[in-house]
């Protein structure tokens, strides 16, 4: 895979070791063209960078090195890890995002990204339950790579985690019940950033993340059946 330089200045002069890196976190540039998302990569003011970046027609950039720490996660969390720059490879995908005309990802975009990360978990013996989006790690705050990003055929080549054939069982379970067993089985899979002993109103962030990576087709915050079975089957099925 050919892979092209063009460094940012944008990150931490103290070099990591090949152990440090456990995570690989994906984003969408969420601006208005690959001119303008470099722009911002590559400007000491914006204190932003990635360690690659995959445009549209499949081109990827290496805009930092891997023992290096870039600053594209900002605050986050997942499993027992906060702020993830310091053990994770950021990847941004040239996408306009939400905010200018949300695009569904190119094939060739798909494809180079897989290439990648098989690459990079190979290489650094990251699990695929490591395998994370921006909105993942930060679900307050952050959408991308988005409800068009496909997770299932990231799955289906051996990258990150997706749910089988899901039971559904006849019984009922109060909505009291089903919050607080889909909270216990967010935490199990690694998402952080609410309370396991009380519900909170900016629950729906985690509900709307959860749907945005798992229920593409219905990201409305709201735990439903199928949204719940999910996250009990990943909870407790999947594999690293």
């Amino acid at each position: 895979m050919i892979i092209k330089n063009q460094y940012s200045p944008n990150f931490s002069r103290k070099l990591r070791r090949k152990t440090d890196i456990k995570f690989i976190v994906i984003h969408y540039t969420g601006m208005q063209s690959k001119i303008a998302s470099l722009k911002r990569l590559l400007s000491p003011r914006h204190k932003v960078s990635c360690h690659f970046l995959i445009d549209r027609k499949g081109q990827v950039l290496r805009m930092v090195d891997e023992n290096k720490v870039a600053w594209h996660a900002g605050k986050s969390k997942w499993k027992n890890c906060k702020n993830l720059n310091k053990k994770s490879i950021g990847i941004e995908l040239v996408n306009k995002g939400h905010e200018f005309g949300y695009e569904k990802f190119t094939n060739r975009q798909i494809n180079r990204l897989i290439k990648l990360c098989l690459n990079l978990k190979r290489k650094f013996k990251i699990k695929n339950s490591n395998i994370l989006g921006h909105s993942d790690i930060s679900p307050m705050r952050k959408q991308d790579p988005g409800e068009k990003f496909p997770w299932k055929k990231l799955k289906q080549n051996k990258l990150g985690i997706w749910y089988g054939p899901l039971k559904f069982k006849s019984q009922k379970i109060n909505e009291k019940k089903i919050k607080e067993l889909f909270f216990k089985n967010l935490f199990k899979i690694g998402y952080r950033y609410f309370d396991l002993k009380k519900r909170s109103r900016k629950d729906v962030f985690l509900i709307r993340a959860f749907q945005r990576r798992f229920v593409p087709n219905n990201v409305n915050g709201i735990i439903d059946q199928k949204t719940y079975r999910i996250s009990h089957f990943l909870a407790n099925k999947h594999k690293n």
